[in-house]
């Protein structure tokens, strides 16, 4: 860690700070609407074309933590640490084939959440209001972690004491408050400009400094082999069957998580998530220089017990001080785009999904809206005072729970798109079982991973926990809804229609 201020640094990186708060509260004037609705609010109207939906999705994916989290598991790991990179290949077409079903229906029937649809489509209240609870309980870590990113980012600059993380806490509340989805739309073309000029940078001016790309791959691999445990620039046997579920499961559940939702939906039309789809690879070659970024820090000689700490320091390091500060404020401003969109998202699925079905009565958009921006801001309080007084530990091992949980929902949101077979009342149990075995094996890591080892036929093979605990959740979904269909239980009531499914033609 720095001990010493950097002014230079901070100096640029408050003014780029300044930059993105005016564009904030600017936001709530751009495409003017009225934001006395979730609609407006909590969506933008719906109204957004590729461009910005790109920039959005963008920001969803690649936050802060990613940034810093990424090169760290590179850094401390090695190999295994690149995982992100073939589960965010998976994802793309993945993307294409779910999600303008997804954009199409949830626009016909005006559903805001993923919990909306999943009412709407099994008339089942428990299982909606299990899939609203899984959704903010695996995002209030992930918010959480935004901020542990900042955290790292203002460490490195050599601020002293919490006020600064206060202090970019109060603007991004100020401005998610008064401006909702709109105002992370602006941030993130700004962020994401800066993120592509300081990855450029990094890729070419860095490896220069230290040698070469040869001499960066042979000093990450030699540093890696003293670690305790060694490590390794190559996968080890013992470590396919991890990394292949871990991309695998993190594929799958990426799209679960409600800001993923937030950001499709308000997209203005099914065709414009598929040019998305072809379009956001782009950010997965970003994803992959800077994972290369933990390597830099290896060869660099950068050494610290916190390897979040890592590409700050590197930046401190090796960049004059005016693009140090350039490259953290990219990071830091990385934070404020997927925070503010979480914030949004789950304070939507506790508005209509969970407060809605408690009390039974309908709201206003008026009212809808403004219950939302209050629970925005608790949700973003709670998330700040975690940081604060929690060990920034915690936040990890719970965003590890967050993703196992998040993949719980997949048959009842990403099945329930395809068919209805299934009973609602099986998926809420199946959904159960999932989330008690799936909580249970990470227990059983003592919360340090997620990765668990299974034993089968005399082997042991080390699996992304999600996995076998969706496979679980399918089983018992499957066998309840056999059962109920064989005693002729009467099914409850689809809103939806086949007609609400079907893509709208160009």
């Amino acid at each position: 860690m720095t001990s010493s201020l950097h002014v230079i640094a901070t100096g640029i990186f408050c003014a780029c700070f300044l930059l993105v708060t005016i564009a904030g509260f600017w936001a709530a004037r751009w495409r003017r609407a009225s934001l006395h609705s979730l609609e407006e609010w909590g969506l933008a109207g719906r109204r957004f074309g590729t461009l910005i939906t790109w920039f959005l999705i963008g920001g969803d994916f690649y936050t802060a933590y990613t940034v810093i989290a990424v090169p760290a598991a590179m850094y401390g790991t090695g190999a295994p640490g690149f995982f992100a990179i073939p589960y965010c290949i998976l994802l793309y077409p993945y993307m294409m084939l779910v999600l303008p079903r997804l954009w199409q229906v949830c626009h016909r029937r005006g559903y805001v959440t993923l919990a909306d649809f999943v009412r709407g489509r099994f008339g089942h209240r428990p299982l909606a209001m299990a899939v609203a609870l899984t959704g903010i309980l695996a995002t209030m870590p992930y918010i959480a972690l935004q901020l542990v990113g900042m955290q790292e980012v203002i460490s490195a600059l050599g601020l002293k004491g919490e006020w600064p993380l206060i202090a970019a806490f109060v603007i991004l509340a100020a401005y998610t408050y008064s401006s909702g989805l709109r105002a992370p739309a602006v941030i993130a073309i700004v962020k994401d400009i800066m993120l592509y000029i300081m990855v450029a940078a990094a890729v070419l001016l860095i490896p220069a400094k230290l040698g070469g790309y040869a001499h960066v791959f042979s000093a990450a691999a030699a540093e890696l082999a003293r670690k305790r445990p060694p490590a390794s620039i190559l996968l080890q046997p013992s470590q396919y069957w991890s990394y292949a579920t871990l991309a695998f499961g993190s594929a799958l559940a990426i799209v679960l998580y409600p800001h993923t939702a937030t950001g499709v939906l308000s997209s203005s039309s099914g065709r414009v998530i598929k040019r998305n789809a072809a379009l956001l690879p782009a950010y997965n070659l970003l994803l992959a220089l800077i994972a290369l970024l933990g390597y830099f820090a290896l060869a660099a000689g950068i050494h610290t017990a916190d390897t979040s700490s890592a590409v700050p320091l590197l930046f401190v390091h090796l960049f004059p001080e005016w693009f140090a500060g350039f490259c953290l404020a990219a990071i830091g401003i990385g934070a404020l785009v997927p925070a503010a969109i979480m914030s949004i998202a789950a304070a939507n699925l506790f508005t209509r999904n969970l407060y809605g079905e408690m009390v039974r009565r309908s709201m206003t958009p008026r009212q809808e809206a403004t219950q939302a921006k209050l629970v925005s801001l608790f949700l973003k309080i709670g998330a700040l005072v975690f940081v604060l007084f929690v060990r920034a530990q915690y936040a990890i091992e719970l965003q590890l729970l967050g993703g196992i949980w998040i993949a719980q929902i997949f048959p009842a949101v990403i099945l329930g798109l395809f068919t209805r077979w299934f009973r609602g009342t099986a998926l809420f149990l199946g959904w159960i079982a999932g989330m008690a075995a799936g909580t249970g094996m990470a227990w059983a890591r003592d919360l340090k991973s997620s990765v668990y080892p299974l034993h089968m036929g005399g082997h042991t093979l080390a699996v992304y926990a999600a996995i076998p605990a969706l496979l679980l959740n399918l089983m018992i979904s499957l066998a309840f809804t056999l059962l109920l269909n064989a005693m002729g239980q009467k099914r409850d009531t689809d809103a939806t229609e086949t007609a609400d499914y079907e893509m709208q033609q160009a």
